[in-house]
């Protein structure tokens, strides 16, 4: 512990402060499930193909990367259950999942933009960049790209 943080008045300030900072230091680690081959791959119970195939997640989904093992990672879905994929199987490539019944993509990142289109709940969506506060810009696979509101999509 350092020295500032002795006095019994700021400890609880100095770990405060400790906290936050160490917890603002660590992104989430997202990912997009892109396996070299098929539409899906295969979610374990543990860091082995000899484990439990737990479920299918299919290509493109996000998922968050809380574990990296050899060759493998422990990551979380959108609806937050935990399971060990082939590290093999995860692109570098950051895609969104809409969870929303309907997201509504914009020209700009502005509400009252002009609509491109409208995804579905469910719906992958390739990260393109994060827009100002509280937007992030997608492209959907047939090509069309907009902006619209993070609080739509999961994998931010």
């Amino acid at each position: 512990m350092s020295k500032h943080c002795t006095v019994r008045g700021a400890f609880l300030v100095c770990t405060l402060a400790f906290g936050l900072s160490a917890g603002s230091a660590l992104a989430a680690d997202f990912r997009s499930v892109e396996p070299a081959e098929g539409p899906a791959a295969i979610l374990y119970d543990s860091p082995s193909k000899k484990g439990v195939p737990q479920f299918i997640i299919r290509r493109y989904t996000p998922v968050e990367v809380v574990v990296s093992l050899e060759g493998w990672a422990k990551v979380r879905d959108a609806g937050g259950g935990l399971a060990w994929i082939e590290r093999a199987a995860l692109a570098e490539r950051r895609t969104l999942q809409v969870t929303v019944e309907r997201a509504e993509v914009r020209q700009s990142a502005d509400a009252a933009a002009p609509l491109v289109f409208q995804a579905e709940k469910g719906v992958a969506l390739e990260l393109l960049e994060t827009g100002p506060a509280g937007w992030a810009k997608v492209k959907h696979r047939d090509g069309q790209s907009g902006y619209l509101r993070a609080n739509q999509v999961w994998g931010l």
